[in-house]
């Protein structure tokens, strides 16, 4: 057993060398901190570098954690400009390390986990920005039927099934009540705008952490976590990424308290407008969507607190992020409360 990983690596060589060759000697697998969802592992295997990613250990919910999913997305968009890794290979085989996996090319780049761009130029903090809103228009301008993900998602009505999903699986939680999220459900499920028909490839992620940025130029190169993606709607990614505007960072890392124009962070309203110049949507974005946002992304880590206490978390500090299910909760409750 490798003390890297949580499997024993054996199979996964003999694996590896029938698929992609002898590894001459070279193999290395290192896990890469600060996941919490799919277990994600740099891997040298001979001349190449890739990253490997797999389900958790132990039992999951139907249908999460589908890096099946992931690698077929990542295989779709692989010819279009959208920016991402490219695909190597997926294994359905649980034999071999114990979940399903797949490897991707390992693209070299800038991770920025602190949203605030501590050690960058003010004008460049604000292109990183833009660069993020680039990136996603990008995404969403891809047709899903052009690049065969027309079934990837059930089309329409996709806040009312997303509601009814993350509701559902608050529900399902064994973790103590919080009374604001319920309270978010409800109002979310009252005020469900009306279905527009705009349906489109949607991350479910899309965030600053998750984005690969060239080496020197605030550019994304590789859109990385695609474990959530869909056929949704395209404000259901805008209002997830407009989080960051509205929690501290305590929270997660976002930035609500700080100066941003010394810090030449665009505020939300820029960022959105940003987005909206590359005319892939027509409608505008509304408190519903944020509200959501925030609601869909506490009910994530109510799944993670359930996933630490069961033990099968994919980080080691999963439990200390239990409590951010209240504050986001109570974030979404401001943006209701401000609507109403």
């Amino acid at each position: 057993m490798s003390r890297a990983a949580d499997f024993d690596t054996r199979a996964l060589r003999e694996y590896l060398s029938g698929r992609l060759g002898p590894e001459r000697g070279r193999f290395r697998l290192d896990p890469v901190a600060g996941g919490q969802s799919n277990p994600t592992y740099f891997l040298d295997h001979a001349d190449r570098r890739l990253v490997l990613r797999k389900k958790p250990a132990g039992a999951i919910l139907p249908g999460a954690h589908a890096v099946e999913r992931e690698y077929r997305v990542l295989k779709a968009l692989a010819p279009t400009d959208v920016p991402v890794p490219r695909p190597v290979l997926l294994c359905e085989d649980d034999t071999i390390i114990g979940t399903p996996f797949y490897l991707m090319e390992r693209v070299e780049g800038r991770v920025f986990s602190d949203c605030a761009l501590p050690g960058l130029a003010p004008a460049e903090r604000r292109d990183i920005y833009l660069g993020l809103a680039d990136a996603l228009a990008r995404l969403h301008a891809v047709k899903p039927g052009d690049v065969g993900l027309a079934d990837f998602g059930k089309p329409g009505n996709y806040f009312e099934r997303q509601v009814a999903r993350w509701s559902g699986q608050l529900q399902e939680s064994q973790g103590a009540p919080i009374p604001e999220l319920t309270r978010v459900a409800a109002w979310l499920d009252e005020n469900m705008p009306p279905d527009d028909g705009q349906v489109t490839i949607a991350h479910g992620d899309f965030r600053l952490g998750n984005m690969l940025y060239h080496t020197r130029e605030p550019r994304v190169i590789a859109i990385l976590d695609w474990e959530l993606s869909t056929l949704g709607h395209p404000l259901a990614d805008l209002g997830f990424c407009c989080m960051t505007w509205r929690s501290t960072p305590e929270e997660y890392g976002g930035i609500r308290g700080l100066d941003l124009a010394a810090l030449g962070i665009p505020t939300e309203a820029e960022f959105v407008a940003r987005y909206m110049s590359h005319g892939v949507v027509d409608a505008p974005l509304r408190p519903f969507h944020v509200a959501f946002a925030l609601f869909r992304f506490a009910v994530i880590f109510v799944g993670i607190a359930d996933r630490a206490r069961a033990g099968t978390a994919a980080a080691q500090d999963a439990e200390r992020l239990e409590p951010l299910a209240g504050r986001f909760a109570m974030r979404a409750l401001e943006v209701i409360d401000a609507a109403c």
